[in-house]
């Protein structure tokens, strides 16, 4: 892909609770699993659970299901594997019950026709992530080479970076980013979005607008209408353009 075909902009996508409903069955059973509890006896902790990386949400879940510190920073190098175990498994599980959300392919073929590059960013491992979107038939116009994920780094914060150095690494020229959005359903990612400097744009598939709205992202979705996203799209980039001006 030449530097013409990436005119438009670059497009991260967040995935469980933006592409694919979110669902926490996979980390409870892998958890399980990895430190040999109970399902049952596992118990999330209270916040840190939606926007943040795997790494960081199994270690704390350990702990607050019982396991030592220690213990659950060791286990950690076992998850991923086991997880996979998990997934696997219940494939025809997750094809049911994580189908990919009303649109979403049709949102990001029409990205892929107005000349966007898209990627993913995600707390979830790689190997996961890639799964997922395969499972969900979402991986065809995502270029999960440039992608970042949580097995890159422990702080989502971290993440934005991985893209950066990957998407410069393969076209050739740095990424923009007041071309660059985020398109994420949680406040973490709007928090990412700004820390990176790039625009977001906010789907209410879990929380409502007025609750997203309070994050102040560049633009709230409601759904993931393809005409919907990119125009929201180019509000974000057209505020975040002005911003870059402005300074």
């Amino acid at each position: 892909m030449n530097m013409a075909e990436t005119r438009a902009g670059l497009i991260i996508w967040d995935v469980d609770g933006t592409l694919i409903p979110a669902d926490l069955r996979w980390l409870r059973r892998a958890v399980a699993r990895t430190y040999d509890i109970e399902e049952s006896a596992v118990v999330f902790p209270a916040a840190r659970i939606h926007g943040y990386t795997d790494e960081s949400i199994v270690v704390d879940t350990a702990i607050a299901s019982g396991v030592a510190s220690e213990t659950a920073e060791e286990g950690f190098s076992r998850y991923a594997e086991v997880l996979m175990q998990v997934m696997r498994q219940g494939e025809a599980e997750l094809a049911r019950d994580q189908a990919a959300y009303p649109g979403a392919v049709q949102t990001i073929a029409t990205l892929a026709e107005h000349g966007y590059v898209q990627t993913a960013l995600t707390g979830n491992l790689r190997v996961s992530a890639e799964f997922k979107l395969t499972v969900a038939g979402l991986d065809s116009h995502l270029d999960l080479e440039i992608g970042a994920f949580g097995s890159d780094a422990r702080e989502r914060f971290d993440l934005p970076a991985f893209v950066a150095d990957r998407y410069q690494a393969k076209y050739r020229h740095p990424i923009e980013p007041a071309r660059t959005v985020i398109i994420g359903d949680a406040p973490n990612d709007i928090a990412t979005a700004r820390h990176a400097g790039f625009g977001v744009v906010a789907v209410s598939h879990r929380i409502t607008s007025e609750e997203l709205w309070e994050h102040s992202p560049d633009a709230v979705v409601d759904r993931l209408d393809p005409d919907e996203v990119l125009e929201a799209i180019r509000s974000a980039q057209t505020i975040r353009s002005a911003a870059k001006l402005d300074r």
